[in-house]
């Protein structure tokens, strides 16, 4: 397995156990009911906004932490630059994970405009988000092993 390989291997790792154990952190912080509440628009933005920046540093520590363990395993150093390949992946797997970002989108208004509970709104756009990541990972981890 390649250095590529490895590192995208661990941040598909690492994004199902953060975005996991905030999940869970969060829903169970959440008081009983609010979660579902039409009304409560506060607690599905601070779920975002504190999300977000928890996402990062976390990944940032796991990539550190992943990097050291890399060259205690295998004493090589990862690759100092990008060829035109690593470029032309990258490309094409930011461009699946926009299409799917972008579907669950408008999957995300649906629910504002009919009668169903806009708490829905949040949960898509949540949802998607996550799985725009996921397949974003999962597509460059595939073109690294198949090809471009």
């Amino acid at each position: 397995m390649s250095y590529q390989e490895k590192k995208i291997f661990v941040s598909i790792i690492s994004s199902l156990l953060i975005f996991t154990l905030y999940t869970l952190y969060a829903v169970n912080k959440a008081e009983e009911g609010s979660i579902t509440s039409a009304s409560d628009f506060s607690f599905w933005g601070s779920f975002i906004l504190v999300l977000l920046p928890v996402s990062i540093v976390a990944k940032i520590i796991i990539h550190v932490v992943f990097v050291i363990i890399n060259k205690i395993a295998t004493n090589e150093d990862g690759p100092s630059f990008e060829d035109e390949l690593d470029k032309i992946i990258e490309l094409k797997a930011d461009r699946i994970s926009l299409y799917v970002f972008f579907f669950g989108f408008i999957l995300s208004m649906i629910p504002l405009v009919t009668d169903l509970p806009t708490y829905l709104t949040f949960l898509v756009l949540i949802f998607f988000g996550f799985l725009s990541d996921l397949l974003g990972r999962i597509a460059q981890f595939y073109f690294y092993r198949k090809g471009v």
